[in-house]
């Protein structure tokens, strides 16, 4: 552990954390089919984001996210956290309220072609980043809505999530 700098432990994790998710979806999906397992996946992964922002909120001492700028920190740590230099995905609050995810490449897009289920997967990823904001009690919408994968109908995956921050009295 002492050999490793903070990020190589990082990528370490990650890269487990991503290949624990790649054969559960695969394992799960050779029992119940790519129906049942996109459903499971997509409430686990968005209950998971419930949780881990919790955390994040509290291991950077954030107390309550009431402004513009404490959503910002919040979802800036939370980026630093859980992306990896592998993943080719990029956030961005190209205004107030909004926060824009791109991907030039996809992981899960990728994986799912390896496994010959991409016509019927439905995309998992922006789950995450849904239950962070329900996590912290966030209203906010989504465009485009997408069902299944927009990199496989489009060849590029992005979302805008428009959010507002009630300030609380």
């Amino acid at each position: 552990m002492e050999t490793l700098s903070k990020n190589q432990l990082k990528e370490i994790l990650i890269k487990n954390w991503m290949t624990h998710d790649a054969l559960w979806f695969y394992h799960c999906l050779r029992e119940c089919g790519i129906e049942k397992t996109n459903q499971i996946n997509r409430a686990a992964v968005r209950a998971m984001g419930i949780i881990e922002i919790g955390r994040i909120q509290k291991a950077v001492d954030l107390q309550k996210v009431t402004t513009f700028e404490d959503v910002k920190s919040l979802l800036e740590a939370a980026w630093d956290i859980v992306k990896g230099d592998f993943m080719k995905a990029s956030f961005s609050l190209p205004s107030r309220n909004i926060l824009r995810g791109d991907f030039e490449r996809c992981f899960a897009y990728e994986g799912m072609k390896r496994m010959g289920v991409i016509e019927r997967y439905q995309c998992g990823i922006f789950e995450r980043i849904y239950g962070w904001f329900d996590g912290i009690g966030m209203k906010y919408s989504v465009s485009p809505q997408v069902e299944g994968c927009m990199m496989h109908s489009e060849g590029r995956c992005f979302r805008e999530i428009m959010f507002s921050v009630d300030k609380q009295p």
